[in-house]
């Protein structure tokens, strides 16, 4: 006859509110770690626990020793802080008011990534690939996608005298 302890008993509780938990979880890194802690819970050695995950068994360790130390929060994602920018907070501020700067600009043209990238490396002697000058562009809350500018050239007084031209394709033009 097989008997259940108690202990046994509470894994399994354990094992299934993990299980619970890793469903609801949008985060596939913490989906992992709770799985394994919960299939530990369920009395599998962490070998299999490695192999039926596909992950190393030192991670694993890892996992359940962080869990059984510190709960829950032993299974959050660490910060990272990733590599530090190549421009201080002062010259991506800069950046931003150069693009801003001639978004405004009545005198026509575009000013596209590779504008921004040479003004960068003239300014700063910095150099960014095209990508991560939309990068850059992204963080400071600035789109790459820039709005047709005024040609040079342009004449408002001629614009207006062809506004004042009557056209038989215009269905409002009385004929």
């Amino acid at each position: 006859m097989l008997s259940i302890t108690h202990e046994t008993a509470l894994n399994l509780d354990t094992s299934k509110q993990l299980l619970a938990l890793s469903r609801k979880e949008p985060n596939a890194r913490k989906r992992m770690r709770l799985l394994a802690v919960s299939l530990f819970f369920e009395g599998e050695n962490r070998a299999k626990i490695a192999r039926r995950l596909n992950t190393a068994r030192g991670s694993v360790n890892k996992w359940v020793s962080s869990y059984l130390d510190n709960g829950l929060e032993g299974l959050d994602n660490k910060p990272y802080s990733g590599r530090p920018a190549k421009l201080t907070e002062k010259q991506q501020h800069q950046v931003k008011e150069f693009v801003l700067k001639h978004t405004l600009s009545d005198n026509g043209g575009r000013l596209i990534a590779a504008d921004i990238q040479e003004y960068i490396s003239s300014q700063f002697n910095v150099n960014y690939q095209l990508g991560n000058v939309y990068r850059l562009l992204h963080s400071l809350n600035l789109s790459w996608i820039t709005s047709r500018s005024k040609h040079p050239k342009q004449s408002v007084e001629a614009q207006e005298a062809f506004k004042k031209v009557s056209s038989v394709n215009d269905p409002t033009h009385p004929i």
